[in-house]
Protein backbone atom coordinates (compact mmCIF):
# COMPACT_ATOMS: atom_id res chain seq x y z
CA UNK A 1 0.00 0.00 0.00
CA UNK A 2 0.97 3.51 -0.56
CA UNK A 3 1.91 5.49 2.64
CA UNK A 4 0.25 8.39 2.79
CA UNK A 5 0.24 11.53 4.29
CA UNK A 6 -2.50 14.34 5.09
CA UNK A 7 -2.06 17.48 3.29
CA UNK A 8 -1.20 20.29 5.75
CA UNK A 9 -2.94 23.94 5.92
CA UNK A 10 0.64 25.30 5.78
CA UNK A 11 0.52 23.85 1.93
CA UNK A 12 -1.80 26.69 0.75
CA UNK A 13 -1.00 28.96 3.12
CA UNK A 14 -2.02 32.36 1.19
CA UNK A 15 -3.54 30.77 -1.42
CA UNK A 16 -6.71 32.13 -3.42
CA UNK A 17 -9.22 31.27 -5.85
CA UNK A 18 -8.55 32.42 -9.01
CA UNK A 19 -9.88 35.73 -10.74
CA UNK A 20 -13.12 35.08 -12.35
CA UNK A 21 -11.51 36.41 -15.49
CA UNK A 22 -10.35 32.35 -15.54
CA UNK A 23 -13.64 31.27 -15.99
CA UNK A 24 -15.46 33.87 -18.35
CA UNK A 25 -13.01 35.45 -20.42
CA UNK A 26 -13.33 33.64 -23.99
CA UNK A 27 -9.44 34.97 -24.97
CA UNK A 28 -8.46 32.82 -22.10
CA UNK A 29 -10.61 29.92 -22.89
CA UNK A 30 -8.75 30.03 -26.37
CA UNK A 31 -5.37 30.05 -24.61
CA UNK A 32 -6.43 27.37 -22.61
CA UNK A 33 -7.69 24.84 -25.79
CA UNK A 34 -4.32 25.78 -27.56
CA UNK A 35 -2.30 24.99 -24.58
CA UNK A 36 -3.90 22.38 -22.87
CA UNK A 37 -6.28 20.16 -24.74
CA UNK A 38 -4.13 20.81 -27.63
CA UNK A 39 -1.24 20.19 -25.90
CA UNK A 40 -2.01 17.51 -23.36
CA UNK A 41 -2.67 14.19 -23.44
CA UNK A 42 -6.52 13.62 -22.88
CA UNK A 43 -8.63 10.90 -22.04
CA UNK A 44 -10.80 9.86 -24.51
CA UNK A 45 -12.41 6.75 -24.00
CA UNK A 46 -11.86 2.78 -23.54
CA UNK A 47 -9.76 0.47 -25.66
CA UNK A 48 -13.15 -1.96 -26.20
CA UNK A 49 -14.57 1.04 -27.90
CA UNK A 50 -12.73 -0.28 -30.65
CA UNK A 51 -12.70 -4.21 -30.48
CA UNK A 52 -12.27 -5.04 -34.37
CA UNK A 53 -9.91 -4.04 -36.97
CA UNK A 54 -12.30 -0.90 -39.07
CA UNK A 55 -14.02 -0.26 -36.06
CA UNK A 56 -13.90 3.56 -35.32
CA UNK A 57 -14.93 6.79 -33.16
CA UNK A 58 -14.84 10.30 -34.14
CA UNK A 59 -13.30 13.24 -30.87
CA UNK A 60 -14.17 16.41 -31.28
CA UNK A 61 -10.90 18.06 -29.43
CA UNK A 62 -11.75 21.85 -29.15
CA UNK A 63 -12.16 23.03 -33.59
CA UNK A 64 -10.78 19.66 -34.06
CA UNK A 65 -12.05 16.30 -35.49
CA UNK A 66 -10.23 13.02 -35.07
CA UNK A 67 -10.65 9.63 -36.30
CA UNK A 68 -9.61 6.39 -33.78
CA UNK A 69 -9.39 3.60 -35.44
CA UNK A 70 -8.10 0.05 -35.00
CA UNK A 71 -6.05 -0.89 -38.38
CA UNK A 72 -5.74 -4.71 -39.79
CA UNK A 73 -2.93 -5.98 -37.30
CA UNK A 74 -5.12 -4.61 -34.26
CA UNK A 75 -3.27 -1.65 -33.47
CA UNK A 76 -5.19 1.85 -32.02
CA UNK A 77 -4.14 4.51 -34.87
CA UNK A 78 -5.28 8.30 -34.62
CA UNK A 79 -5.74 11.02 -37.29
CA UNK A 80 -6.87 14.24 -38.03
CA UNK A 81 -10.11 13.79 -39.69
CA UNK A 82 -9.27 15.54 -43.23
CA UNK A 83 -8.32 14.61 -46.45
CA UNK A 84 -5.11 15.22 -47.61
CA UNK A 85 -6.13 16.74 -51.08
CA UNK A 86 -8.33 19.74 -50.25
CA UNK A 87 -9.36 19.53 -47.02
CA UNK A 88 -12.81 17.39 -47.10
CA UNK A 89 -14.10 16.31 -43.58
CA UNK A 90 -13.85 12.09 -44.44
CA UNK A 91 -16.06 10.66 -41.81
CA UNK A 92 -19.32 12.39 -40.04
CA UNK A 93 -20.78 9.64 -37.71
CA UNK A 94 -20.03 9.38 -34.70
CA UNK A 95 -18.23 5.56 -34.80
CA UNK A 96 -19.09 2.54 -37.17
CA UNK A 97 -16.28 0.38 -38.89
CA UNK A 98 -14.40 1.51 -42.16
CA UNK A 99 -14.49 -1.91 -43.77
CA UNK A 100 -10.80 -1.59 -44.44
CA UNK A 101 -10.44 1.73 -46.15
CA UNK A 102 -10.94 5.36 -45.09
CA UNK A 103 -12.61 6.68 -48.12
CA UNK A 104 -13.14 10.80 -48.79
CA UNK A 105 -16.54 11.34 -50.15
CA UNK A 106 -15.37 14.18 -52.51
CA UNK A 107 -13.15 13.20 -54.68
CA UNK A 108 -12.41 9.23 -53.74
CA UNK A 109 -9.31 9.38 -52.18
CA UNK A 110 -8.81 5.90 -50.34
CA UNK A 111 -6.29 5.77 -47.09
CA UNK A 112 -5.40 1.92 -45.30
CA UNK A 113 -6.35 2.19 -41.66
CA UNK A 114 -2.62 2.49 -41.19
CA UNK A 115 -3.31 6.64 -42.68
CA UNK A 116 -1.34 5.54 -45.96
CA UNK A 117 -2.83 6.76 -49.12
CA UNK A 118 -3.86 4.40 -51.48
CA UNK A 119 -6.34 4.96 -54.30
CA UNK A 120 -6.10 8.74 -55.78
CA UNK A 121 -7.79 8.99 -59.04
CA UNK A 122 -6.00 10.51 -62.25
CA UNK A 123 -3.58 11.97 -59.72
CA UNK A 124 -0.98 9.87 -61.81
CA UNK A 125 -1.14 11.98 -64.30
CA UNK A 126 1.26 14.23 -62.54
CA UNK A 127 5.06 13.70 -63.32
CA UNK A 128 5.52 14.93 -59.48
CA UNK A 129 2.95 13.06 -57.30
CA UNK A 130 4.13 10.56 -54.93
CA UNK A 131 1.19 8.77 -52.86
CA UNK A 132 3.65 8.19 -49.83
CA UNK A 133 3.98 11.54 -49.53
CA UNK A 134 0.33 12.45 -48.68
CA UNK A 135 -0.56 10.30 -45.65
CA UNK A 136 -3.21 11.10 -43.10
CA UNK A 137 -1.78 13.72 -40.42
CA UNK A 138 -1.61 11.25 -37.73
CA UNK A 139 -2.16 12.16 -33.77
CA UNK A 140 -0.20 10.25 -31.06
CA UNK A 141 -2.26 8.30 -29.37
CA UNK A 142 -2.23 5.86 -25.82
CA UNK A 143 -3.28 3.02 -23.87
CA UNK A 144 -3.28 2.85 -19.91
CA UNK A 145 -4.99 0.50 -17.92
CA UNK A 146 -7.50 0.49 -20.87
CA UNK A 147 -8.28 3.67 -21.39
CA UNK A 148 -7.33 5.56 -24.60
CA UNK A 149 -5.67 9.22 -24.61
CA UNK A 150 -4.31 11.25 -27.09
CA UNK A 151 -2.56 13.98 -27.62
CA UNK A 152 -2.75 16.76 -30.48
CA UNK A 153 1.11 17.73 -30.02
CA UNK A 154 3.20 17.85 -32.50
CA UNK A 155 5.88 16.25 -30.28
CA UNK A 156 4.43 15.59 -26.95
CA UNK A 157 6.11 14.12 -24.27
CA UNK A 158 6.18 10.61 -24.14
CA UNK A 159 3.11 8.75 -22.23
CA UNK A 160 5.15 6.53 -20.58
CA UNK A 161 6.91 9.71 -18.46
CA UNK A 162 3.91 12.03 -18.54
CA UNK A 163 2.36 9.49 -16.68
CA UNK A 164 5.16 7.76 -14.71
CA UNK A 165 3.73 8.75 -11.52
CA UNK A 166 1.04 6.12 -11.50
CA UNK A 167 1.63 3.50 -14.60
CA UNK A 168 1.06 0.99 -12.31
CA UNK A 169 -0.68 2.70 -9.53
CA UNK A 170 -3.95 1.08 -9.83
CA UNK A 171 -3.28 -2.75 -10.06
CA UNK A 172 -4.99 -3.92 -7.38
CA UNK A 173 -8.57 -3.08 -9.87
CA UNK A 174 -7.18 -4.57 -12.50
CA UNK A 175 -8.52 -1.59 -14.97
CA UNK A 176 -8.03 -3.29 -18.49
CA UNK A 177 -10.62 -6.23 -18.00
CA UNK A 178 -13.73 -4.17 -16.59
CA UNK A 179 -16.47 -2.83 -18.72
CA UNK A 180 -18.62 -0.13 -19.39
CA UNK A 181 -22.10 -0.53 -18.02
CA UNK A 182 -23.68 2.67 -17.63
CA UNK A 183 -23.05 6.14 -19.80
CA UNK A 184 -24.90 9.57 -19.00
CA UNK A 185 -23.47 12.76 -20.77
CA UNK A 186 -24.27 16.18 -18.81
CA UNK A 187 -23.97 19.29 -20.50
CA UNK A 188 -22.99 22.23 -17.82
CA UNK A 189 -23.42 25.84 -17.58
CA UNK A 190 -19.75 25.62 -15.75
CA UNK A 191 -16.21 26.19 -16.48
CA UNK A 192 -14.83 23.07 -16.96
CA UNK A 193 -12.20 23.99 -14.16
CA UNK A 194 -15.25 24.69 -11.94
CA UNK A 195 -15.91 21.00 -12.06
CA UNK A 196 -12.77 20.10 -11.46
CA UNK A 197 -12.11 21.67 -8.34
CA UNK A 198 -15.48 20.71 -6.90
CA UNK A 199 -14.86 17.11 -7.74
CA UNK A 200 -11.20 17.75 -5.59
CA UNK A 201 -12.46 18.43 -2.49
CA UNK A 202 -15.45 17.31 -0.14
CA UNK A 203 -15.62 20.88 1.93
CA UNK A 204 -19.03 21.08 0.26
CA UNK A 205 -20.12 17.78 1.36
CA UNK A 206 -21.86 18.03 3.99
CA UNK A 207 -23.96 20.82 2.74
CA UNK A 208 -24.37 19.29 -0.41
CA UNK A 209 -24.23 16.00 -0.37
CA UNK A 210 -25.56 15.06 3.14
CA UNK A 211 -26.24 11.30 2.07
CA UNK A 212 -22.65 10.91 1.10
CA UNK A 213 -21.36 12.24 4.12
CA UNK A 214 -23.09 9.96 6.05
CA UNK A 215 -21.52 7.11 4.33
CA UNK A 216 -18.47 8.35 3.91
CA UNK A 217 -16.91 11.42 6.14
CA UNK A 218 -16.02 14.22 4.84
CA UNK A 219 -12.71 14.44 6.88
CA UNK A 220 -11.91 10.70 7.17
CA UNK A 221 -9.60 10.79 3.95
CA UNK A 222 -6.26 11.18 3.22
CA UNK A 223 -4.25 12.62 -0.14
CA UNK A 224 -0.77 10.72 -1.44
CA UNK A 225 -0.59 12.55 -4.29
CA UNK A 226 -0.54 16.32 -3.51
CA UNK A 227 1.35 17.82 -6.73
CA UNK A 228 1.41 17.89 -10.40
CA UNK A 229 -1.05 16.26 -13.04
CA UNK A 230 -2.28 13.94 -10.29
CA UNK A 231 -4.24 14.90 -7.49
CA UNK A 232 -6.34 12.71 -5.08
CA UNK A 233 -6.46 10.28 -2.00
CA UNK A 234 -9.39 8.56 -0.42
CA UNK A 235 -11.86 8.21 1.91
CA UNK A 236 -13.44 5.56 3.95
CA UNK A 237 -16.79 3.87 3.93
CA UNK A 238 -18.52 3.76 7.20
CA UNK A 239 -20.18 0.73 6.22
CA UNK A 240 -18.22 -2.84 6.85
CA UNK A 241 -18.93 -4.31 2.95
CA UNK A 242 -20.69 -1.11 2.35
CA UNK A 243 -20.34 0.75 -1.04
CA UNK A 244 -21.29 4.60 -2.75
CA UNK A 245 -24.40 3.11 -3.49
CA UNK A 246 -28.30 4.00 -2.98
CA UNK A 247 -29.19 0.78 -0.59
CA UNK A 248 -25.37 1.46 0.60
CA UNK A 249 -24.14 -2.27 -0.11
CA UNK A 250 -22.00 -3.39 -2.79
CA UNK A 251 -23.75 -3.56 -6.63
CA UNK A 252 -21.10 -6.03 -7.69
CA UNK A 253 -18.12 -8.40 -6.16
CA UNK A 254 -15.01 -6.44 -5.18
CA UNK A 255 -13.35 -6.10 -8.30
CA UNK A 256 -9.95 -7.50 -8.95
CA UNK A 257 -7.41 -8.01 -6.20
CA UNK A 258 -9.23 -5.30 -4.33
CA UNK A 259 -8.82 -6.62 -0.70
CA UNK A 260 -7.86 -5.37 3.13
CA UNK A 261 -8.59 -1.33 4.09
CA UNK A 262 -9.56 -0.61 0.31
CA UNK A 263 -12.58 -2.68 0.75
CA UNK A 264 -13.67 0.48 3.17
CA UNK A 265 -12.24 2.98 1.09
CA UNK A 266 -12.91 5.02 -2.77
CA UNK A 267 -10.18 6.65 -4.10
CA UNK A 268 -10.95 9.75 -5.91
CA UNK A 269 -7.89 11.29 -8.38
CA UNK A 270 -7.88 14.12 -11.06
CA UNK A 271 -5.91 13.20 -13.97
CA UNK A 272 -5.23 16.86 -15.56
CA UNK A 273 -6.79 18.25 -17.75
CA UNK A 274 -9.68 16.07 -18.46
CA UNK A 275 -10.38 12.81 -16.51
CA UNK A 276 -12.02 12.09 -12.79
CA UNK A 277 -11.01 8.82 -11.76
CA UNK A 278 -12.94 7.38 -8.40
CA UNK A 279 -12.08 4.07 -7.58
CA UNK A 280 -14.71 1.98 -5.30
CA UNK A 281 -14.26 -1.65 -4.12
CA UNK A 282 -16.83 -2.68 -6.28
CA UNK A 283 -16.94 -0.43 -9.48
CA UNK A 284 -15.12 2.56 -10.75
CA UNK A 285 -16.61 5.63 -11.92
CA UNK A 286 -14.65 7.80 -14.69
CA UNK A 287 -16.14 11.53 -15.88
CA UNK A 288 -14.40 12.38 -18.55
CA UNK A 289 -14.88 16.78 -19.25
CA UNK A 290 -14.71 18.74 -22.64
CA UNK A 291 -14.50 22.28 -22.86
CA UNK A 292 -17.28 23.46 -25.05
CA UNK A 293 -17.06 27.11 -24.05
CA UNK A 294 -15.97 29.27 -21.38
CA UNK A 295 -19.26 28.89 -19.33
CA UNK A 296 -20.12 25.13 -20.86
CA UNK A 297 -18.95 21.74 -20.48
CA UNK A 298 -20.10 18.31 -21.65
CA UNK A 299 -18.87 15.55 -19.11
CA UNK A 300 -19.54 11.91 -20.05
CA UNK A 301 -19.73 9.52 -16.91
CA UNK A 302 -19.09 5.84 -17.10
CA UNK A 303 -19.07 3.05 -14.78
CA UNK A 304 -17.26 -0.05 -15.16
CA UNK A 305 -17.46 -3.21 -13.86
CA UNK A 306 -15.81 -6.82 -14.35
CA UNK A 307 -17.33 -8.30 -16.50
CA UNK A 308 -18.00 -11.79 -15.48
CA UNK A 309 -20.14 -10.20 -12.10
CA UNK A 310 -21.72 -8.06 -15.05
CA UNK A 311 -23.19 -11.34 -16.32
CA UNK A 312 -24.94 -12.77 -12.78
CA UNK A 313 -28.24 -12.10 -11.69
CA UNK A 314 -27.47 -10.23 -8.67
CA UNK A 315 -25.19 -7.59 -10.25
CA UNK A 316 -27.39 -4.13 -10.40
CA UNK A 317 -25.21 -1.17 -11.71
CA UNK A 318 -28.27 1.16 -11.04
CA UNK A 319 -27.81 0.91 -6.86
CA UNK A 320 -24.55 2.92 -8.31
CA UNK A 321 -25.51 4.63 -11.21
CA UNK A 322 -28.23 5.87 -9.63
CA UNK A 323 -26.86 7.17 -6.45
CA UNK A 324 -23.91 9.29 -8.21
CA UNK A 325 -26.54 10.44 -11.27
CA UNK A 326 -28.26 12.02 -8.03
CA UNK A 327 -24.62 13.26 -6.55
CA UNK A 328 -23.53 14.45 -10.00
CA UNK A 329 -26.40 16.67 -10.70
CA UNK A 330 -25.72 18.01 -7.23
CA UNK A 331 -22.50 19.05 -7.98
CA UNK A 332 -23.27 20.18 -11.50
CA UNK A 333 -25.86 22.76 -9.96
CA UNK A 334 -23.84 24.28 -7.47
CA UNK A 335 -21.35 24.53 -10.42
CA UNK A 336 -23.26 26.56 -12.24
CA UNK A 337 -24.35 28.21 -9.56
CA UNK A 338 -20.66 29.54 -9.18
CA UNK A 339 -20.58 30.13 -12.77
CA UNK A 340 -23.30 32.73 -12.03
CA UNK A 341 -21.27 34.49 -9.04
CA UNK A 342 -17.64 34.32 -10.57
CA UNK A 343 -19.19 36.40 -13.61
CA UNK A 344 -20.19 38.92 -11.22
CA UNK A 345 -17.95 42.27 -11.42
CA UNK A 346 -18.53 42.01 -7.31
CA UNK A 347 -16.47 38.73 -7.60
CA UNK A 348 -13.21 38.81 -5.92
CA UNK A 349 -10.57 35.90 -4.59
CA UNK A 350 -11.02 34.68 -1.38
CA UNK A 351 -9.29 32.17 0.66
CA UNK A 352 -9.13 28.48 0.22
CA UNK A 353 -9.53 26.47 3.26
CA UNK A 354 -7.55 23.75 4.91
CA UNK A 355 -10.08 21.50 3.33
CA UNK A 356 -9.06 23.12 0.04
CA UNK A 357 -5.43 22.30 -0.86
CA UNK A 358 -5.95 20.24 -4.07
CA UNK A 359 -7.27 22.91 -5.61
CA UNK A 360 -4.49 25.78 -4.39
CA UNK A 361 -2.29 22.99 -6.15
CA UNK A 362 -4.46 22.62 -9.18
CA UNK A 363 -4.51 25.78 -10.24
CA UNK A 364 -1.33 26.31 -9.59
CA UNK A 365 -0.35 23.36 -12.46
CA UNK A 366 -3.29 24.91 -14.44
CA UNK A 367 -1.98 28.43 -14.35
CA UNK A 368 2.11 27.31 -14.99
CA UNK A 369 0.12 25.74 -18.26
CA UNK A 370 -1.08 28.34 -19.80
CA UNK A 371 1.89 30.40 -18.81
CA UNK A 372 0.32 32.64 -17.18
Amino acid sequence: MTQFRKTASTFIKGAKTLPGKYYTCAAIFLEEIDRIFYSRWLCIGRVEQIPNPGDYFIQQVGQESIIVVRDRNGEVRSFYNICRHRGTRLCTEAQGNFNGKILCPYHAWAYGLDGQLEVAPLMNELDDFNQQDYPLHRVSVATWSGFLFLNLAESPEPFATAFGPILDKFAQWQLPRLRVSDRIIYDIQANWKLICQNYCECYHCPSLHPVLAKMSPYRSGENDLISGLFLGGFMKINQIGGSMTLSGNWCSLPLGNVSGEDLQRVYYYSIFPNMLLSLHPDYVMVHRLWPQSPNRTQIICEWLFDPDAMKQPSFNSRDAVEFWDITNRQDWQVCELMQTGVSSRAYTPSPYSSAESLLAEFDREYLKAIEH
